[in-house]
């Protein structure tokens, strides 16, 4: 029987990012399947009454170290993005809108590189061009794909249906129905996918 974990991801969250970069190769020695599903972030702190931990200056200086920290333990680059924060709205549009097609998985790379590892200004239309340019996306399809209705739609529901399960803010996981939250609870969702 496949086993299955679902992870609820921004790209304007660093620990998303982290996650990431680990979830694969959790998943692939679990014979697990990612279930992806791309939230907006900021819908889910306003619904929640959550915030960013960068709107806290002291929880934000800790949190940089933290991040430093997992980065080197994970053999990951990441850089504090000049430009956060983003407005990852068209962003998490796209990861919806490639969802299904064979673009999604480089899409989802580009853009959580493009945030974290080497930062780009995701704020400027001309720049997430350059990122889709540089995969082999049409700019053009991808403004076509983020205005469609279901795009819209289906972003939405993912966000709602997510605060509905109790999420709060992102990365989280779900194996088996059980929610975990946070890149540094991944050892738990590992532990989940266990015979």
């Amino acid at each position: 029987m496949t086993k299955f974990v679902e992870f609820l991801f921004d790209f304007g969250s660093p620990t998303s990012y982290l996650a990431y970069k680990q979830l694969p190769k959790i998943a692939s020695r679990h014979g697990a399947r990612i279930v992806w599903t791309p939230i907006l972030l900021g819908a889910v702190f306003k619904a929640t009454g959550n915030a960013s931990p960068a709107m806290v200056p002291a929880k934000a200086r800790y949190m940089n170290v933290d991040l430093a920290r997992f980065a080197k333990r994970y053999g990951v680059v990441l850089n504090f993005n000049a430009h956060f924060p983003v407005n990852t709205l068209p962003l998490m549009r796209g990861a919806v809108a490639y969802q299904s097609t064979p673009q999604f998985d480089l899409y989802v790379n580009a853009m959580f590189d493009a945030m974290w590892a080497h930062p780009r200004n995701l704020n400027d239309e001309g720049e997430i061009a350059h990122v889709l340019h540089d995969i082999g996306v049409d700019p053009g399809d991808f403004r076509d794909r983020i205005d469609r209705p279901d795009v819209k739609e289906k972003l939405k529901a993912n966000t709602e249906g997510a605060i509905a399960r109790g999420v709060f803010g992102a990365p989280t996981f779900f194996v088996n129905g059980e929610m975990f939250f946070g890149q540094d609870r991944i050892d738990f969702v590992e532990e989940k996918l266990l015979p």
